[in-house]
């Protein structure tokens, strides 16, 4: 029965399966102690702060300045990593993170930090995290394979949830026996196992079709692919809201241990202990949820008795009773961001994978940050019981969102399709030449005119999605069954992006529409280089070659992409 148990364990859907790949192995385990690390440095922080002034404010400020780099640079991260060596990334994060905890151990050795110097670093230290965030998680998928990725997303989660168990009262007792230097020094130290792993890591990557965007486009790029996902943009959406909702519980646990059980920091570091050992029970069983509930269902019944245990928090004054509901809020609090989680790195395609995931780890934390700032002014002007109060019945009403914004239901990872020929050009282009406008025309019986425009509109998420702009459809007021589509790309390189971006569910999708024209006639496309005043150098080129024509069939693969 162990031996089944064992199995099942490691088994391709086991909770453990990831682990028995090498690299993600040493590169889980290296994380592991680095956020161990952050842990004891985030008590040591948040501990100093409560010594050197009274207001609930600065202290909550503190998990908004480890908290608001990831919101302000999340999207910046997640497109470097989507545009260059996600290891190297990582490790140039690692090393802004280290250089922060480094001069923050200094200052505090020398008796030279001040609330807002203690805020300053705490920034930095945040910047280097955001940064490397996008990176190692998007390269997951690089570490183990697909039927595993979600078992490693929770194993992520769990690696950090661990750490939360007991870097938290590991930190409490460092910080009581030396104070808070030694607990920046030791954040330092657990930097360099990890920086030593990605060192070795001889990642396998393939050189880029294409060259990579520019920084600015590709940020656009990652915005327009979110803003056209209705599935990715609902999981933000609901992530921000449980992030602000919930965030209290991480803000003033420090304030509930000195005011409301009148301990000191290792009361602190036991109460955050407890939310992580909680936390890892969470991960562990996010397959399960999976399985037995809907994505919808799991997430409002998260959101539900959280907020309870914020309740019994608030009113609690025994550390046992406060303990035992940081368990359950931990666990459950977990569960539903690994399920957030999971839902955006299943639903993005490589090519955007970085910047996805940046913008989820944006909506947590920023939901995180802002709820802090908040939660912080409320208990300053009402106290730290009624803020927390507040916040428990936030979370309980959360779960109205589902009416206007009901969870997706998540599947298995969005693949990306086979590349498509380039298509056939007779006039001189560049990788510069623009703008290129697109027009597809189908031939669609009137029966079946209103079920086509419906496909369409899915059409247009997909095209703009992928880098698409001004997409239209129309219809021939002459030759009512003559449809046209159109979009254009700023450039023939963006053209081409465009092209290689699709996946298999557009290809689908771009086949779904193909299927209505009839007719003895092909689909037509047409591929044009606009010619806007004074915006191109012109050639001696005759005005019938500006146009590069190709007729489909209306069967095939490649029918349906252009």
């Amino acid at each position: 029965m162990a031996g089944t148990a064992k199995r099942g364990l490691f088994s391709g859907d086991g909770i453990a399966a990831p682990l028995r790949h090498a690299l993600f192995r040493r590169i889980w385990l290296a994380s592991l102690l680095s956020n161990l690390g952050l842990m004891i440095n985030g008590v040591g922080a948040a501990w100093a702060m409560t010594q050197m002034t009274s207001s609930a404010d600065k202290v909550a400020l503190v998990q908004t300045a480890l908290m608001l780099p990831i919101m302000l640079v999340a999207m910046p991260a997640g497109a470097i990593a989507d545009m260059y060596d996600r290891r190297l990334v990582a490790l140039a994060a690692l090393g802004i993170g280290l250089a922060g905890a480094t001069t923050l151990a200094a200052l505090a050795h020398f008796g030279l930090v001040t609330p807002n110097t203690l805020l300053l670093f705490c920034f930095v230290i945040g910047t280097g995290m955001a940064l490397f965030g996008p990176s190692w998680q998007a390269s997951v998928s690089e570490q183990v394979p697909a039927e595993t990725l979600p078992a490693a997303v929770a194993l992520n989660g769990i690696s950090y949830n661990i750490a939360r168990s007991f870097g938290p009262a590991v930190g409490g007792i460092v910080v009581a026996a030396a104070g808070a230097v030694a607990a920046f020094a030791a954040n330092a130290v657990l930097y360099l196992p990890l920086l030593i792993v990605l060192l070795l890591w001889r990642r396998e990557s393939e050189p880029p079709r294409l060259p990579p965007e520019r920084l600015n486009r590709a940020i656009v790029s990652g915005v327009r692919y979110i803003t056209n996902s209705p599935a990715i943009r609902i999981v933000l959406t609901r992530t921000l809201v449980t992030g602000i909702a919930g965030s209290s519980v991480l803000a003033l646990m420090p304030l509930v241990a000195r005011d409301l059980l009148h301990s000191g920091a290792e009361t602190y570091g036991l109460l955050l202990g407890a939310f992580g050992i909680g936390a890892v029970i969470g991960a562990l069983n996010v397959g399960i949820a999976r399985q037995r509930l809907s994505s919808e269902a799991a997430v409002r019944l998260c959101a539900m008795i959280m907020g309870v245990a914020m309740a019994v928090v608030a009113i609690s004054r025994s550390p046992l009773l406060t303990a035992a509901a940081l368990v359950i809020a931990g666990a459950v609090w977990m569960l539903a961001i690994a399920l957030f989680n999971i839902g955006v790195q299943l639903s993005a395609p490589r090519w955007v994978a970085g910047r996805s995931l940046a913008a989820f780890q944006a909506s947590i934390s920023g939901g995180i940050a802002i709820g802090s700032w908040g939660w912080g002014h409320v208990a300053d002007l009402s106290g730290v019981a009624p803020s927390m109060l507040l916040s428990g019945l936030a979370m309980l009403a959360s779960p109205v969102l589902a009416f206007l914004l009901p969870m997706p239901p998540v599947g298995t990872r969005t693949e990306d399709a086979e590349l498509l020929a380039d298509p056939e050009v007779k006039l001189a282009l560049t990788s510069r030449s623009g703008p290129v406008v697109i027009e597809i025309e189908y031939r669609i019986d009137a029966d079946e005119a209103r079920a086509f425009h419906n496909v369409m509109q899915e059409v247009q998420l997909s095209r703009q999605r992928n880098g698409a702009y001004g997409w239209s459809i129309a219809r021939d007021i002459a030759d009512p069954e003559l449809w046209t589509e159109r979009y254009h790309c700023p450039t023939w390189l963006d053209y081409l992006r465009q092209r290689s971006r699709s996946t298999q569910d557009d290809r689908a999708l771009h086949r779904r529409a193909i299927a209505f024209h009839r007719g003895v006639d092909p689909i037509r496309v047409r591929r044009m280089l606009e010619r806007p005043f004074g915006s191109v150098r012109w050639k001696e080129e005759s005005p019938d070659r500006t146009t590069a024509t190709e007729v489909l069939p209306v069967a095939g693969v490649s029918g349906g992409s252009t």
